[in-house]
C-alpha cells in the first residue's frame, strides 16, 4: 500500500508536524511557480478549521497568486523556495495544526478592502524528505513558517500567504 503524500506526526518533542512525503516541485535552478500556482487552485473555496482556536480559514481566489508572487516569495532563496513550493501540498494540514501567534491592524492602503479588520499570523511546521542518490528517504528536514491570514470587514478569515520559512532541524524518526 502506498504511503499518503501528506500526514500528521509528532516530532521527538511531541510537537505537531505536517509530513510531506513527496517532492513534486523541484529543479536545479528555479522553482516552477506557475505549476505551483496551478496546483494551489485545487484548494479554492475550501474552509479549514484551526484545531487550536476553532477559527475557520477560507481559501479565496487571490491565494494562489499571492502565495507564488508575493514579496516574500521573491526574497526567499535556495532550499527555502523549494520548501515553500512543496509545502503547498499540505495547505489544509498546515492550517489545521497551526498556532495563532498575533493579530495586527492593516496599515497598507492596497489591502484596505480585503483586510479591513487586519491580519492574523499562525505558526505552523512541516517536514520534507531528504533523498539519497537512489531516491530513498534518508531523513526529514523540519521547517517552521508563518501563515498570514487576512480578516475581512465581514470578519471572515482568508489565507493569504506562507512566509518566513526557516529550517528548524532534521530528524529521521517521528514519535
Amino acid at each position: 500500500m502506498k504511503e499518503s503524500k501528506v500526514r500528521f506526526a509528532l516530532d521527538k518533542k511531541g510537537r505537531k508536524v505536517v509530513v510531506i512525503n513527496e517532492i513534486i516541485f523541484y529543479g536545479k535552478r528555479s522553482v516552477p511557480w506557475k505549476k505551483v500556482e496551478k496546483y494551489l487552485k485545487k484548494y479554492l473555496g475550501e474552509i479549514i478549521e484551526v484545531d487550536e482556536t476553532k477559527e475557520s480559514i477560507h481559501i479565496a481566489s487571490d491565494f494562489p497568486d499571492e502565495y507564488t508572487s508575493s514579496q516574500d516569495t521573491y526574497r526567499t532563496r535556495g532550499p527555502y523556495r523549494k520548501a515553500k513550493a512543496n509545502a503547498s501540498q499540505g495547505i489544509r494540514e498546515l492550517i489545521k495544526i497551526s498556532r495563532k501567534t498575533s493579530e495586527s491592524a492593516n496599515y497598507k492602503e492596497k489591502n484596505r478592502k480585503k483586510a479591513g479588520k487586519g491580519w492574523h499570523r499562525y505558526l505552523t511546521r512541516f517536514a520534507l524528505p531528504v533523498m539519497s542518490n537512489e531516491m530513498i528517504i534518508e531523513r526529514y528536514n523540519i521547517y517552521i513558517g508563518t501563515l498570514v491570514v487576512r480578516k475581512s470587514i465581514s470578519g471572515k478569515l482568508f489565507l493569504y500567504d506562507l512566509v518566513n520559512i526557516k529550517k528548524e532541524d532534521s530528524v529521521d524518526f517521528f514519535a
